[in-house]
């Protein structure tokens, strides 16, 4: 990603982003909207929705579930490897970035560091993929090397718009970091419907469109200034490297956890059971509704954790913290329990698909376990328990592997065990962690805040 120049005009400290907060005041800690709450929320929510509107247009312009298949198994991969890598550079990348704007210090040297890793960590994940193309093309895209490319295109496509993010979030520009977040799905959308539109139905169209969407904003919050930087004093590696091994780690298991369902489905699935994986694909979709708010919730939350820690308030902190945790268990309740009643139905009337009420509750509850395991999981990272987190992640991988190997002969009932068994290992790991870190009087900092309220490997 190109370093961008200094925009004419206001100077950076005039964007939205970095105007006074609302929890800047008396009282502001009890501020009901963090800084960044609404656009990021609004962000989210249309991603979400453009999301699922993808897979419905997607799948009818194509001809159907079987011939659809090949994009879901290319969508997954996608999410699993680009934020797997990208999301601990944008996450080191915002936290270098607020603490040099704390101090006064210009960011673009920064800025330099964490594009040469990105551009790093891009050659060497491509070359791998180059490695086994012949392996991934024959045994997970069915033959399909154009889906190998795209799967390629899209990796290094989304290295820039997590740097850009990075950018966006560490400069206090949640405006721009919500366009970037909520316009790559709208993007994908309208290249979708044209393509549709024009009567195109090769299913490689359909995967390039997934593979280009997120430059689109990227390019347009960059000639908009939003990802401009100032020169500032030079960046030591140690500036923007000090967790990012452990993060690194953590991210990929985490990331590889989300979307293991459907990639362990398309692996063990025979070839008359292609449209099979393609509605099991909706059923994951359908069981993550609940992270859409989770999500915007906590990528919101950053500025008022981190006045509270920085001003040594940390009973309000460890409050916060237990009010969320009772939110994502309400929240996951809720929705398993939903997917039990409403979801045969609602899987029906949107992607004309039949999942029984068992498999869809069984895909919430095992998402409402991993929605309790990422929020321990930030809390522990927020206690400066980077490799506690990265083990805890760990501990979900071999669960999976392990529930997906020993649990059944059915295909799809071994890997919705797997899926329950990694997020129940990943929770009770954390849950272990954080105890651990409580008791040993382990404190927050900013950095590690940071770290831990953007540790968000869900994608949309």
């Amino acid at each position: 990603m190109a370093l961008p120049p200094d925009p004419p005009g206001p100077p950076t400290s005039a964007d939205p982003g970095d105007a006074a907060e609302p929890g800047d005041g008396p009282g502001s800690e009890r501020a009901p909207l963090p800084e960044g709450t609404i656009p990021v929320g609004i962000a989210l929510l249309i991603a979400g929705v453009a999301t699922y509107a993808f897979f419905k247009v997607g799948n009818i312009a194509v001809g159907g579930d079987e011939e659809f298949k090949p994009i879901t198994s290319l969508w997954f991969a996608t999410f699993l490897l680009a934020p797997g890598f990208f999301l601990p550079l944008e996450q080191e990348l915002g936290r270098a970035l607020a603490h040099r704007r704390a101090l006064g210090q210009g960011t673009r040297p920064v800025i330099r560091k964490v594009v040469m890793l990105g551009v790093l960590l891009t050659v060497l994940v491509i070359a791998v993929i180059g490695v086994f193309s012949p392996l991934i093309a024959g045994s997970y895209f069915d033959g399909d090397w154009f889906m190998v490319v795209a799967l390629v295109l899209g990796f290094a496509a989304y290295a820039p718009a997590h740097l850009a993010r990075g950018v966006c979030s560490g400069s206090g520009r949640f405006r721009d970091y919500a366009i970037i977040m909520g316009s790559d799905g709208v993007v994908r959308i309208v290249l979708c419907v044209a393509l549709a539109v024009v009567g195109i139905t090769a299913a490689g169209a359909y995967g390039l469109a997934v593979a280009i969407s997120p430059l689109f904003a990227v390019a347009f919050v960059y000639r908009r200034g939003g990802l401009a930087a100032e020169d500032g004093p030079p960046a030591a590696w140690a500036e923007v490297t000090p967790n990012l091994g452990w993060l690194l780690l953590g991210s990929v298991f985490a990331a590889s956890l989300l979307n293991a369902g459907p990639i362990a489905a398309s692996l063990l699935a025979s070839d008359d059971q292609d449209a099979l994986v393609t509605q099991f694909s909706y059923g994951v979709l359908l069981a993550r509704i609940p992270l859409f708010l989770f999500q915007a919730v906590q990528a919101a939350l950053l500025p008022r954790l981190s006045r509270l820690a920085a001003r040594g308030e940390l009973d309000e902190f460890r409050a916060g913290l237990q009010r969320l945790m009772l939110v994502v268990l309400a929240v996951g309740a809720v929705g398993t329990s939903g997917a039990f009643v409403l979801g045969p139905w609602a899987i029906e009337v949107v992607y004309d698909a039949s999942l029984s009420g068992r498999t869809l509750a069984l895909l919430a509850f095992s998402s409402a376990c991993y929605m309790v395991a990422l929020a321990t999981a930030q809390a522990v990272i927020a206690l400066k328990g980077h490799a506690l987190v990265a083990l805890g992640w760990g501990v979900g991988v071999v669960a999976f592997l392990l529930g997906t190997w020993l649990s059944s002969d059915e295909v799809f009932r071994r890997v919705e065990i797997g899926l329950l068994a990694s997020s129940i290992g990943a929770m009770l790991s954390f849950g272990l962690a954080l105890r651990h870190k409580l008791v040993s009087g382990a404190v927050p900092d900013q950095d590690s805040l940071m770290d831990a309220i953007t540790d968000m490997p869900f994608e949309s």
